[in-house]
């Protein structure tokens, strides 16, 4: 396979996965399998690796799911997305002993 066959089908490790299908009316294995993948709802999309573990999820759903071949660019992005929405609900988050009285659900 030449260096740019293997580029083009997505050798380089990312795959990009669309949901293009609704779940309602499947298999509930189908549905776990979406939500495996990490999609959940139409126009959906994920980067996800390109290891056998993941195109066996694909095949299991290729009728729901689109699937492209994805740059590590776009999977660094999405990882770097991620995470600030992981540190932002982090910092929202306070324990119970930071919130004031009023907001600790005693009742009046």
């Amino acid at each position: 396979m030449s260096p740019a066959s293997a580029k083009a089908s997505g050798a380089d490790g990312h795959v990009r996965v669309t949901q293009v299908r609704s779940s309602i009316s499947t298999k509930p294995k189908h549905r776990g399998t979406l939500r495996a993948l990490g999609l959940r709802g139409i126009g959906r999309s994920r980067v996800l690796p390109d290891v056998p573990d993941v195109r066996g999820m694909i095949a299991r759903v290729p009728h729901l799911v689109e699937v492209v071949p994805a740059t590590a660019e776009e999977a660094a992005d999405q990882r770097r997305h991620q995470e600030a929405s992981r540190q932002a609900h982090r910092t929202s988050e306070k324990p119970a002993s930071e919130k004031p009285a009023s907001e600790k659900g005693t009742r009046p």
